[in-house]
């Protein structure tokens, strides 16, 4: 296949802005219109709103399982970035590609797409399933209206390449993650008479220091894995918000943590004490002030961690595809986890570009990863067609 199909393709779903949270519709639509124009069929599963979908397609026949790829159709948003050209517009230079959405993850969306045409001349024996999501930046949220979907098929994928940016390694394993947002309820009054006030902020940095000592907890003990980057779970507070003005003990506090746990380790330990501290350590000193005062927690996004087998026919099938025999793991998280641990089906991550030229100003994918990925593709079809 011609790099030249693949890179057309990579600039029209570039001009798509698919800022997660907002429409995607204009890009599915895109995407079922060129795959009924080759006579593929499309399925779509809607947000609640209606105004997202998840796209699902087979190539090949249908009653046999197959090999899915998939990708997410958001990208993170622009705004106060300074980028030296139209993020929305691919720019080529130097051999690369920049634009939104080049590296996570439209390249491979499109590579995939310029290879259909292929599939359908060679004949596939065993199909290809292509899985397109939304919202996985925020949680990996839409794909889980497409897991439902999948579950209930009569014949559901034999194994899944999801084709987030690994420099074509293949990666058996990443992170799971939680996310909560977490709001103390204080009782204000005038700062010169602080002890007739509960001070939301106060506590609210209690229970803050107290996920920290969590954390170097995690990194002093473990457990651990040292494939991984940070080879041990993490706990992070990354936002903080409360008070209305300096001379009023603030009645309210709200901050967001996460946990980012190694695949085989159990967030939910973690979230029931961090509860458990403020109910039986924190509480009782702010009710004794007002019974109303308190913790409230929300859940805001979360996914399992992946972890397969080295050894299993997924790894060895996909390293067969990229040229390699090693394996990595990684510490972000992506889609395959949710469809390993919830659908059943065998997953790795490999695709083109690297993360640490995603989410940044002059975002870029190099046109030598998409032609890694192209042979890829071709590998891959010359497999299923035999």
């Amino acid at each position: 296949m011609a790099k030249t199909e693949s890179v057309a393709l990579i600039e029209k779903l570039i001009a798509f802005e698919t800022i997660s949270m907002t429409p995607n519709l204009d890009l599915i639509e895109f995407v079922r219109g060129y795959l009924e124009q080759l006579g593929v069929r499309s399925e779509l599963v809607f947000s609640e709103d209606r105004q997202q979908a998840n796209l699902y397609a087979t190539v090949g026949p249908d009653d046999t399982p197959g090999v899915m790829l998939s990708g997410h159709s958001d990208v993170v948003p622009v705004k106060g970035q300074a980028w030296d050209s139209d993020p929305f517009k691919v720019r080529e230079s130097d051999g690369r590609l920049y634009g939104r959405g080049t590296c996570d993850m439209k390249s491979f969306i499109a590579v995939v797409l310029a290879h259909v045409p292929l599939m359908l001349e060679r004949g596939l024996k065993t199909p290809v399933h292509l899985a397109f999501s939304y919202d996985e930046e925020i949680g990996c949220v839409g794909v889980r209206r497409l897991i439902a979907m999948l579950k209930d098929l009569p014949v559901r994928p034999a194994m899944c390449v999801v084709g987030e940016p690994t420099g074509m390694k293949v990666i058996v394993a990443h992170k799971g993650k939680r996310a909560l947002r977490v709001r103390a309820r204080g009782l204000e009054c005038h700062s010169s008479l602080p002890t007739a006030g509960v001070n939301a902020i106060d506590y609210a940095a209690e229970l803050i220091g107290f996920i920290r000592t969590l954390a170097g907890r995690a990194a002093e003990q473990g457990p651990f894995d040292p494939e991984f980057e940070v080879a041990y779970t993490t706990l992070h507070t990354g936002t903080v918000r409360g008070g209305t003005a300096l001379n009023i003990v603030p009645k309210d506090c709200a901050f967001e943590f996460e946990i980012r746990n190694l695949p085989d380790e159990d967030p939910e330990a973690l979230v029931d004490e961090i509860k458990e501290y403020a109910r039986e350590r924190l509480e009782p000193e702010m009710q004794a002030v007002d019974p109303a005062a308190g913790f409230d927690f929300e859940d805001l996004s979360g996914y399992p961690g992946l972890d397969t087998d080295p050894g299993a026919e997924v790894v060895r099938f996909v390293q067969s595809l990229a040229g390699a025999n090693d394996h990595g793991k990684m510490a972000f998280g992506t889609e395959a986890g949710l469809f390993h641990r919830r659908v059943d089906v065998p997953t790795v991550v490999c695709g083109p570009g690297f993360i640490e030229q995603a989410h940044k100003p002059n975002e870029f994918i190099a046109l030598e990863q998409v032609a890694l990925c192209e042979t890829f593709m071709e590998r891959l079809i010359d497999r299923l067609s035999a």
